[in-house]
C-alpha cells in the first residue's frame, strides 16, 4: 500500500473521528440543555444515597454518552455546594459504568441505525414543538453512529498494509497500550471515542482483543482529565472531588494490571474473541473499579476530613 493511499485513509479516519467528537459534544450539550435546572436538581436529590447516586451517574452517562460531561457537571455542583464531596464519589463511579454504552453500540452493530436516525431527525422537524425539541439530539446520535460506521469502513483497508501492521504491533505491549489509552483520551477529552476506536480496530482484525484491553484501561485514567481541568479554576473541595475520581480509576487499573492476561483470557473464553469481548471487558473492568471505589470511599472521606479546608479555599 503506497504512501498516498495511507495518507488518504489517515485523513478520512481523522475526519470521521472529528465528526464523531463534534456529534458527541453536540449530543451531550443538547441533552444537558434539555435537562437544564431539572438535571441539577435530580443530581442534588439523588446523590444523598450512594446507590442512587451510582445509578444516576451510570444512567445519565449512558444517555449523554459522555462520562466527561457528567463528571464535569458533578465537580461544578460540588463547588457550588449543591452536592456533598462524599455524595459526588458514587456518581463518578456510576459514570464509568455508563460510558461503556458506546462500546456496546459498536459491538452489537447498532451503528447501522445512524442513517435512519438522521432521516428521523429531519422528519421530527414537522412534528409538534414538544417532539421537535428532541430532533437535534436524535440528529447528533445518528451522526455519532454514522461516524463510527465510517471509521470502520475507512479502517478496513489497513488490514492489507504492512506499514500499518508495523505500527500496530507496538500496541500489543501492555504498557504502550495503556499509555495510548491515557494520552488519546486526555487529548480527545472522550473515553467513548478511544474505546469506540479500539472496538473498531478489533472488528477489522487490526488488533486482537487482549491488545486493546490495556488501551481501554488507559482510557479510564485519561477520562478523569476533564474533571481535573474543570476543577483547576474552582475551589479546594472541587479539586478534592476531581482528584478522588482519578484515585478510583488509578486504583482500578493497578488492581487489574497484574492479572491482565488472565482477565483477557477469561473474557475471551466467556464471549469469544471480537467486539463483544472488548465491550464485556470494558464493562467488567468498570464494575470492578466501582467495587474498589466503594471500598475506598470511607478512606478517602476520612483522609480529607482530617485535613479541613482553610478559609477562602
Amino acid at each position: 500500500m503506497d504512501g498516498y493511499v495511507l495518507f488518504e485513509i489517515g485523513v478520512s479516519i481523522a475526519a470521521a473521528v472529528i465528526l464523531f467528537i463534534y456529534a458527541l459534544k453536540g449530543f451531550s450539550n443538547d441533552i444537558r440543555k434539555a435537562g437544564g435546572a431539572a438535571l441539577d436538581r435530580l443530581l442534588t436529590r439523588l446523590t444523598g444515597n450512594p446507590v442512587t447516586g451510582f445509578g444516576l451517574g451510570a444512567l445519565l452517562t449512558a444517555l449523554v454518552q459522555s462520562s466527561s460531561a457528567i463528571s464535569g457537571i458533578t465537580v461544578a455542583l460540588v463547588q457550588a455546594g449543591t452536592i456533598s464531596f462524599r455524595g459526588s464519589l458514587p456518581v463518578f463511579l456510576g459514570a464509568n459504568v455508563g460510558t461503556t454504552s458506546t462500546a456496546w453500540l459498536v459491538a452489537i452493530n447498532a451503528t447501522i441505525l445512524g442513517p435512519f436516525l438522521i432521516v428521523l431527525s429531519a422528519l421530527m422537524h414537522f412534528a409538534p414543538q414538544r417532539i421537535r425539541l428532541f430532533g437535534h439530539a436524535v440528529l447528533y446520535l445518528g451522526i455519532i453512529l454514522l461516524a463510527l460506521q465510517l471509521i470502520s469502513s475507512y479502517v478496513a483497508p489497513l488490514r492489507q498494509s504492512e506499514e500499518a501492521a508495523a505500527w500496530l504491533i507496538h500496541a500489543s505491549n501492555p504498557w504502550i497500550g495503556l499509555l495510548i489509552g491515557v494520552v488519546l483520551t486526555a487529548l480527545l477529552q472522550s473515553s467513548s471515542v478511544v474505546v469506540g476506536l479500539a472496538v473498531v480496530a478489533v472488528s477489522q482484525g487490526l488488533l486482537a482483543t487482549p491488545d486493546v484491553v490495556p488501551i481501554v484501561l488507559g482510557a479510564n485514567i485519561g477520562t478523569t482529565s476533564t474533571a481535573l481541568f474543570a476543577a483547576l479554576s474552582m475551589g479546594a473541595v472541587a479539586k478534592r472531588a476531581a482528584f478522588a475520581n482519578l484515585v478510583f480509576n488509578m486504583a482500578g487499573v493497578l488492581a487489574f494490571l497484574p492479572f491482565l492476561g488472565a482477565f483477557s483470557a477469561f473474557v475471551v473464553g466467556m464471549t469469544g474473541p471480537g467486539t463483544m469481548a472488548v465491550a464485556t471487558a470494558h464493562l467488567l473492568f468498570n464494575l470492578g473499579v466501582a467495587v474498589i471505589g466503594f471500598a475506598l470511599i470511607p478512606l478517602v472521606t476520612r483522609f480529607y476530613a482530617a485535613r479541613p479546608l482553610r478559609p477562602g479555599e
